[in-house]
């Protein structure tokens, strides 16, 4: 068991060292990296293009092949760059963060977390999440910040994600611990504001509710709405655009300002047709190579 837990702590030295040195390499470099990354995912080791195919033709039925092919490779451009961009997050600047990830209405979280509750940003797999942990640089409240993760199979890279997600500040939450800490934050005053990526998904026993998303019916995960409705918190939606490479955009827009007012799976409705609304805008920037309709219902 030392031993195993010892080559663990290599790999995760190893490998943090690895992605340290990428950070150091100024934007320029990497893009250029980015642009050969796309080329070996594309091309050659063709990763997930049958999934990513399937996703976008049964998304936008009536877009054509070729259409959709343009929309398949502008996808894998940007993943690549998203990867990149998140190795970037270990060696960027506060000041360089603001001009790259800009939050144009802040004062509506101000606003909803004034009255001393707490605030759940619900967002998507859309543009960089991963900045989003930049908030408390633009959002001055004094809140408590946190995002909610779902532990990775992998221990180096689970050490390695955990480690560019709370560069600014932000707390990681597991999510099979969110409940409990958000109680215990609302029972000691605390108040937070808190990450969501709320378009997993769901596994095949846990609760769900079932929509339609993206042309299909879609099993949507309700935690992030049971939370908010037993704690009586309010409800955003981050809508994310990507400006050009490395420069992004979001604007808050309210689904709820008490989650307990609102009727079951109402949020998430709300949040489901948002989040759509943004990725019709540009299908390009969603993880479309995430199966996430791999359950149909019924299943």
């Amino acid at each position: 068991m030392e031993d195993e837990g010892s080559k663990k702590g290599i790999g995760v030295t190893l490998l943090y060292a690895v992605t340290y040195l990428h950070a150091l390499l100024p934007f320029r470099v990497l893009y250029i990296l980015s642009d050969i990354l796309y080329l070996f995912a594309y091309y050659v080791i063709r990763y997930r293009r049958k999934i990513v195919r399937k996703n976008l033709k049964n998304a936008f039925p009536e877009k054509s092949i070729k259409s959709i092919g343009e929309i398949e490779r502008k996808f894998y451009h940007h993943l690549c760059d998203y990867y990149v961009e998140t190795i970037k997050t270990l060696r960027l600047s506060d000041e360089k963060t603001r001009k790259r990830m800009k939050f144009e209405n802040p004062e509506m979280i101000e606003r909803l977390i004034s009255n001393g509750k707490s605030c759940i940003m619900s967002l998507g797999h859309y543009g960089n999440w991963e900045w989003v942990t930049s908030i408390g640089l633009t959002v001055n409240t004094g809140a408590e910040l946190g995002f909610v993760y779902k532990k990775l199979h992998s221990d180096a890279f689970n050490h390695l994600f955990l480690k560019t997600r709370s560069h600014f500040g932000a707390i990681p939450i597991d999510m099979q611990n969110v409940i409990r800490q958000m109680i215990r934050s609302q029972n000691q005053g605390e108040v937070m504001v808190i990450g969501f990526l709320t378009d997993q998904r769901p596994k095949a026993h846990q609760e769900k509710y079932w929509t339609h998303f993206m042309n299909q019916q879609t099993p949507v995960q309700t935690g992030m709405e049971k939370i908010a409705r037993r704690l009586g918190n309010s409800v955003v939606y981050l809508d994310i655009k990507k400006v050009k490479r490395g420069h992004y955009t979001g604007k808050f827009s309210l689904i709820t300002p008490d989650a307990s007012q609102e009727a079951e799976n109402s949020i998430m409705e709300r949040y489901v047709r948002k989040l759509e609304e943004t990725i019709i805008r540009e299908p390009a920037y969603y993880l479309w190579s995430h199966n996430r309709w791999k359950f149909k219902k019924g299943d």
